[in-house]
């Protein structure tokens, strides 16, 4: 299962999301039984690539953030 598909959550990803939309409007039925799988496979790579860039950008930010507090208080002592 996917996160929330909101257009304002994933800028990399928002041509597939709105494929995968486009997909499942045109195909309300065959949607159950896999015409859209392909589709959602690439999405959750899309996604899964998506989420770990953050989660770098987000680690090295704590780190920088870290590293500037320890001087502080390095620095204090």
């Amino acid at each position: 299962m996917h996160p929330s598909l909101a257009p304002h959550l994933h800028s990399d990803c928002l041509q597939i999301i709105e494929e995968l939309h486009r997909c499942h409007e045109e195909h309300p039925f065959r949607k159950f039984v896999g015409m859209c799988n392909d589709i959602k496979r690439t999405l959750n790579a899309c996604l899964k690539e998506e989420d770990l860039r953050r989660r770098r950008k987000n680690l090295e930010e704590s780190r920088r953030r870290r590293k500037s507090m320890q001087e502080f208080y390095a620095e204090e002592k």
